[in-house]
């Protein structure tokens, strides 16, 4: 599917982003999929105290499920707890290297920590991988004319 990303259309973009994000969402349990359910649902309602306390017991049950990791760092994130969430995002991406969203909120927090340079590189890599992801290709752009990620 991610090669099929590379090379879609706008519309067919937008279907193959929703497969891969369902599919990088089933843990193969459905006691998981529940918690992973319940961490989103709690986000939702920006309970994130909740939130933490389902998706870090999906993470100790399922530790090798790397939308568990992702779904808490953005939780993290969220309550402003940037060391935690920076450890999952890593987590995550070392489970699923390919997952373009853990990548930009990677990117993301690169920002907030002033890391630009590491910021660009990975809006370039969500792009690499998912060549229509509007936030890193607005996200790069800033950042461009800035003058930062720019090639001579």
């Amino acid at each position: 599917m991610l090669e099929q990303l590379q090379t879609a259309e706008p519309g067919q973009a937008s279907q193959i982003e929703r497969e891969l994000e369902r599919t990088w969402s089933q843990s193969g349990s459905v006691a998981m999929n529940m918690l992973l359910e319940r961490g989103r649902k709690a986000m939702e309602d920006q309970d994130y105290s909740t939130a933490i306390d389902h998706l870090t017991a999906l993470t100790d049950h399922a530790p090798t499920f790397a939308e568990g990791y992702h779904a808490r760092a953005m939780a993290y994130y969220r309550s402003g707890r940037y060391g935690p969430a920076f450890n999952d995002l890593w987590q995550s991406l070392a489970l699923n290297p390919d997952n373009y969203n853990a990548i930009f909120g990677l990117g993301m927090m690169l920002l907030e920590f002033e890391d630009t340079a590491g910021a660009a590189q990975a809006f370039s890599r969500v792009l690499e991988l998912n060549p229509g992801h509007e936030r890193a290709k607005d996200a790069l752009k800033r950042l461009e004319a800035d003058g930062i990620g720019r090639t001579l």
